[in-house]
């Protein structure tokens, strides 16, 4: 496992879960802590990536620039990584200024069938000798040629890898396995993979990608993250060096840092909840959740019935404001003999 790249996400998918509300001390505080553990990089910044605090998906206790400040102070061993979507994020007014702030690695994300969109940034960044990884989000949307179609774009643009980012945490084992081994064989670069666990399936899915190909496991310290949360990272770890294999990750240290830093950032445990629950099955993004929680509540509809509807409709990440369209169209049912979804015709 020497060569498998491990990023941190802690500080960057655990904003979603404290409505990104993560404060410069709590930066430095696990930058510091984290930066002796061999990983390879950790990624830092609003959960939606840079330029993306706002009202729509949550505005941040603290600037973009002045997390990425704290964070590469902090940061001597261990790469210094941003998170940025086209669309929220530009090259003029962000990645420029995170480069000039000290990022050294960039994942540029997009929804699973629109690499097209990352061309720009990813070509800048490579002139720039920065690594560019490029992120297939909510790849369970869409079958593994057009994955392949996708993935090839990136690696053309000048991505050092691609990662498949299961944002809904909807993969199955078999679905891991099978696309995994299928990219894996089919591109030069990297393959990598970020799992969500509403299914509980987070540290399996991982596992699976690992022996399929994968040489890049993005996960948390605590599984701190959106919705049911993501690969806890020590745990992966403890897994693999109970099956005989070894990386370069202190166990005990990230131990360490998860009981005595991440525990107490975190409001409550990460769990796997009702909700969290049903948007694995509905193959919608995970960091719904509380906006689809506040719609039910308002409007008076199930969200569980929310959430499956967005699913039919085959919403993504970035689409929040249809959450409430949603909610008003099942409110509009209410006492119909269609009130309630038959779950099964919907998987």
């Amino acid at each position: 496992m020497s060569q498998v790249l491990f990023f941190d996400s802690t500080l960057r998918d655990g904003s979603h879960a404290v409505g990104h509300q993560l404060s410069l001390a709590n930066i430095k505080n696990y930058c510091s802590q984290i930066d002796s553990v061999g990983l390879h990089t950790v990624i830092v910044g609003h959960g939606n990536g840079l330029g993306a605090s706002s009202l729509q998906v949550g505005i941040a206790a603290v600037t973009d620039m002045e997390m990425l400040k704290a964070a590469r102070k902090e940061l001597k061993r261990t790469k210094l990584g941003v998170f940025l979507i086209p669309g929220f994020g530009t090259i003029k007014d962000d990645i420029q200024p995170a480069i000039d702030y000290g990022a050294d690695l960039f994942c540029v994300a997009n929804h699973c069938t629109e690499a097209d969109v990352t061309k720009q940034h990813i070509e800048f960044l490579t002139k720039k000798n920065k690594e560019a990884y490029g992120v297939l989000m909510m790849y369970h949307m869409a079958p593994k040629e057009r994955l392949l179609q996708e993935a090839l774009k990136m690696q053309s643009y000048g991505a050092k890898g691609v990662i498949l980012m299961d944002s809904a945490g909807a993969s199955t084992p078999d679905m891991v396995s099978e696309t995994v081994s299928y990219l894996a064989a089919n591109i030069e670069i990297k393959l990598g993979f970020h799992a969500h666990n509403n299914l509980g399936l987070a540290i399996s899915n991982s596992l699976v990608a690992l022996q399929q190909g994968a040489l890049i496991i993005d996960g948390t310290l605590r599984g701190f993250g959106a919705g049911a949360g993501n690969c806890q990272l020590e745990v992966l770890v403890g897994l693999l060096l109970k099956m005989g294999i070894a990386s370069e990750l202190e166990l005990y240290r990230l131990m360490d840092v998860s009981e005595n830093v991440v525990a107490k950032i975190m409001k409550k445990p990460q769990e796997i909840t009702s909700l969290s629950l049903i948007s694995g099955m509905a193959g919608v993004f995970s960091g719904f959740a509380e906006h689809v929680r506040k719609a039910a509540e308002r409007f008076k509809v199930d969200p569980r019935d929310i959430f499956m509807e967005l699913g039919r409709r085959k919403m993504v990440a970035g689409q929040e404001d249809f959450i409430v369209d949603v909610a008003m169209y099942l409110a509009s049912r209410k006492g119909s003999e269609k009130e309630s979804y038959d779950i099964e015709s919907l998987l």
